[in-house]
């Protein structure tokens, strides 16, 4: 007999200000933690070093954590010129120093403004990305150098912040799968030198640019004055750029049951949308193709 997971049934997505110092996995068993939710998802992870945004998808939220992952970011990192780390970071070992020139602000935003739009990254050996079915970070604590193909991703805009030799300070907004680490040391041999990051954060997740982050230490408070719910975002505020669709009462005890059937109006191109019922209440996810067919993709149990 299959072992009842512990918790309560707790529903909704909290923006987590991850603070420096834990993995997201352990942030997100936190939060999870101090709700005492049966599940959590998260939709992405920050190094251990960096801070900020991490969406932490609670009970059925956690069913749209995959479908959140292609979402843009947004970042402020700090890189150090004229050192470069095993790891591209602060928590890697100096393996290259190199000169730093006197660089003028002008010179800056242009070489940074260089990189906007698609670019291709090779991503680092300190990163998660398998091989083989094992993290490339194993192979290289191992000392084993594993050849990786250069990915393409988005570069929308990147901004100087400030120049204080030998640290710079940019806002970059990118597309999913963007290593940060990765732009900053390709930033510096674009400016003659080698770099490692010494502060990241994560500014914002789309759709979340304008919602604010709770910390730990607020969520704990709440915890004790009973006022936990307050940091709690609809299941659905992730997909918030999804389309709706609403069904009668049929309808929805046909995709209660994950049956597929004839929707209309059909849409001219096939897309993801959010399913209500006639109540307002969140039903889940499907696919609505060019036919005219609603296809359930995750059915919530609220």
């Amino acid at each position: 007999m299959a072992r009842r997971k512990r918790g309560l049934n707790i529903h909704g997505v909290v923006l987590l200000d991850k603070p420096a110092g834990i993995s997201s996995n352990r942030a997100l068993q936190k939060v999870r933690g101090i709700y005492q939710a049966r599940k959590a998802g998260h939709t992405g992870s920050l190094d251990p070093f960096a801070t900020g945004m991490l969406p932490v998808c609670l009970g059925e939220a956690s069913k749209t954590a995959a479908f959140m992952l292609e979402a843009g970011k947004r970042y402020r990192a700090t890189a150090r010129l004229g050192e470069a780390t095993t790891t591209g970071d602060i928590e890697g070992d100096i393996i290259q120093t190199c000169s730093v020139a006197l660089l003028d602000a002008e010179f800056l935003i242009r070489t940074l403004k260089s990189f906007e739009g698609q670019i291709e990254q090779v991503p680092p050996m300190y990163s998660a990305l398998k091989h083989e079915g094992k993290p490339l970070y194993e192979y290289a604590r191992a000392g084993i150098e594993i050849e990786r193909p250069a990915r393409r991703v988005t570069i929308y805009q990147l901004d100087l912040v400030d120049w204080q030799s030998p640290n710079l300070t940019f806002d970059v907004h990118c597309s999913k799968g963007t290593y940060v680490r990765t732009l900053a040391e390709d930033i510096a041999t674009a400016l003659g030198s080698c770099a490692h990051l010494v502060a990241l954060r994560r500014t914002a997740v789309e759709p979340f640019e304008s919602s604010p982050m709770v910390t730990l230490e607020q969520m704990q408070e709440a915890r004790e004055q009973g006022g936990l719910e307050q940091f709690l975002l609809p299941v659905d505020a992730g997909l918030s750029g999804w389309p709706r669709v609403e069904l009668d009462i049929d309808q929805q005890g046909r995709f209660e049951h994950g049956n597929r059937f004839e929707y209309t109006p059909a849409e001219s191109n096939a897309e993801q949308v959010r399913v209500y019922g006639p109540e307002d209440n969140l039903l889940g996810l499907a696919d609505l193709d060019p036919s005219g067919i609603l296809k359930p993709l995750k059915v919530f149990n609220l």
